[in-house]
């Protein structure tokens, strides 16, 4: 499963494969919307650890905005924005 080989990508630090990984798996059809939001929610997450916070926080966003996402998904995701823009206001001060 494109998923879990994604999740083991993101482990090794194949954070290109991993992003690709979890891109087809939002993008299959027949993904089911669970799995979708946590390939969403994990390309985010490699997004941030490789330095573009604009398409990790897009991603967040999207999980948020994303009805058939799990609730502790987006709780995931809600944690991780509010992470990052504490982190980014005191970068700032």
């Amino acid at each position: 499963m494109l998923y879990r080989r994604g999740m083991t990508r993101a482990k090794n630090h194949d954070h290109q494969g991993a992003i690709d990984d979890y891109t087809e798996t939002i993008e299959m059809p027949d993904s089911p919307a669970d799995v979708k939001a946590m390939a969403r929610y994990n390309r985010a997450l490699v997004h941030v650890a490789t330095g573009d916070f604009t398409k990790g926080v897009a991603d967040l966003d999207t999980v948020l905005a994303t009805e058939e996402a799990p609730l502790n998904v987006k709780r995931m995701a809600k944690q991780k924005l509010a992470k990052r823009e504490s982190r980014s206001r005191k970068a700032h001060v």
